[in-house]
């Protein structure tokens, strides 16, 4: 039964990352600019972090193998509408799909878990799921690096079809049709409140990198107002998707906003991580893979000596490790990710992301699947995965919305400084191309040759630079907020256990 959860885990896990190792080479065939690649890269996160809770719902009531059955039938197909995409239109619309199918499959593995084991083999059951499934999904990269020296970069959304299908074989003959499932109504109208909220939020949040208009705002205000009505539906709703007054727990509450902001973080990180190695660093996209080799290994091993800590200390030692190591990656990444920088210091920031990653994911996991009866796991499970895909998601936008905006405002001041011959050669239609995206830069860069070319390379690669390093900054800040609010909120080991056993006898 571990063996098909975590399996299932891994298909979701890789689905999230893959994209980010082929993003130069989609904005390159798909002529895509930066805003474009945001969006991409985060419709796998949006589709799954807006329905995740109503799924939720659904497999407390409906029975949680039925979803796990069902989501890995569907990224079947998902993931070849993104492979055989021929425009960043259609890729975001397989993308999001992808995410919806992610939704039924990925929340279960974690409340079935929940479900199935008690105390202590719950921790090490969750260690082994966050652990195992999150390292081996970080090979996930590094197999599509290997693809893409050969075939095409949809070549790299097909990885997860062997697996999922190896996920769904063993699951149909081991895993229970019912496990704890109640029968309940589910709460229809506050799910399509929460969809709609989120959608509309996080696009929004998107499009703010193409610039400010007056209709960003009303689409962030409605946005608001829907979010608004879901959280007032869930004080009156007989069977609420959220339980609220279960949000009164720090246990809960920490773990969600500390794991929301730092999760959010690094999956934005690493989408920036992998454009940076490969267009400034000139890496290819394999080698820009391997050197995220280190945070597989971490995740890993320290996963495991997470869960060991977590048994003899409680869950806030290895949370707050595991973020001080998130800290020093960003860091990292902050100060020695230059043009120049060496090999050694990208494989160091990778290293301590990896660390973190499995420090942190057994803690936040185990808080927040222990803060809900096993009657509403599907709920916990749904907050676990809003902490990564809503936290990723949005952070994910607002990263890539710096970087994107940063990077053409960098670009046109390059343009503004050049001499009144040169700049008089250069047309709209060539600055918005420069502006646009590295890969678009890198085509202009191609008509023209020597010094020309290499002047608007190493321009483009200035300017992205400079993106990302504010980018990697407000990440670096976010997760500080997150380790001090662990620091300060999170409880001790022996109100933490107090705590998960008065959530045991409630049958609500």
């Amino acid at each position: 039964m571990l063996l098909a959860l975590v399996t299932g885990a891994i298909v979701s896990n890789i689905s999230l990352s893959i994209a980010n190792v082929a993003m130069p080479s989609i904005g390159r065939d798909l002529n895509a600019s930066q805003a474009d690649l945001t969006q991409i890269a985060n419709a796998f996160a949006l589709g799954l972090a807006s329905t995740v809770l109503y799924f939720g719902a659904l497999a407390d009531r409906y029975g949680r193998k039925l979803m796990f059955v069902l989501g890995a039938v569907l990224t079947v197909p998902t993931a070849f509408i993104s492979a055989l995409a021929p425009n960043p239109e259609i890729l975001v619309l397989g993308r999001f799909t992808s995410g919806l199918a992610a939704a039924l499959l990925f929340p279960t593995t974690l409340s079935l878990i929940s479900s199935l084991y008690r105390n202590h083999a719950k921790v090490t059951a969750i260690a082994l799921w966050s652990g195992v499934g999150g390292g081996v999904a970080a090979l996930g990269p590094v197999m599509g690096g290997w693809l893409l020296e050969y075939f095409w970069w949809g070549s790299v959304f097909l990885i997860s079809v062997p697996i999922v299908l190896i996920a769904l074989l063993i699951g149909l003959f081991v895993l229970p049709w019912k496990c704890d499932e109640g029968s309940r109504s589910v709460d229809h109208i506050g799910g399509g409140l929460s969809i709609i909220g989120v959608l509309l939020l996080v696009l929004t949040i998107e499009q703010v990198a193409n610039g400010l208009e007056w209709t960003l705002l009303w689409t962030f205000l409605i946005s608001l107002t829907f979010l608004a009505l879901f959280f007032w539906r869930q004080t009156r709703a007989a069977n609420p998707l959220i339980y609220l007054p279960l949000l009164k727990a720090r246990t809960l509450w920490v773990a969600f906003i500390a794991g929301a902001i730092t999760f959010g973080s690094l999956i934005g990180t690493l989408f920036i991580g992998q454009q940076f190695s490969q267009n400034v660093l000139g890496y290819s996209a394999l080698l820009a893979a391997v050197v995220v080799l280190p945070t597989a290994i971490g995740t890993m091993i320290f996963g495991q000596v997470a869960g060991k800590l977590v048994v003899k200390k409680g869950s806030k030692l290895s949370f707050s490790l595991g973020l001080s190591s998130v800290v020093v990656a960003f860091a990292i990444m902050l100060v020695m990710w230059t043009k120049d920088v060496s090999m050694g210091w990208v494989l160091a920031g990778y290293a301590f992301v990896g660390i973190g990653v499995g420090l942190s994911v057994t803690p936040a996991s185990r808080a927040l699947m222990g803060s809900v009866p096993p009657a509403r796991a599907g709920m916990g499970s749904a907050f676990l995965d809003l902490t990564r895909d809503l936290g990723g998601a949005i952070i994910q936008a607002v990263m890539g919305t710096f970087l994107a905006a940063t990077y053409a405002i960098s670009v046109r001041a390059q343009l503004t400084d050049l001499p009144e011959s040169e700049a008089s050669q250069v047309t709209s239609t060539v600055s918005t191309e420069l502006a646009s995206s590295y890969s678009s830069a890198a085509e202009v860069a191609a008509k023209y040759t020597g010094k020309t070319s290499e002047a608007i390379l190493a321009g483009a690669a200035d300017a992205f630079t400079q993106g990302k390093t504010l980018a990697i900054g407000v990440a670096l800040v976010l997760t500080i907020i997150g380790l001090v609010t662990v620091l300060i909120a999170f409880p001790n080991k022996e109100k933490e256990n107090e705590y998960y056993q008065k959530v045991l006898a409630d049958k609500n």
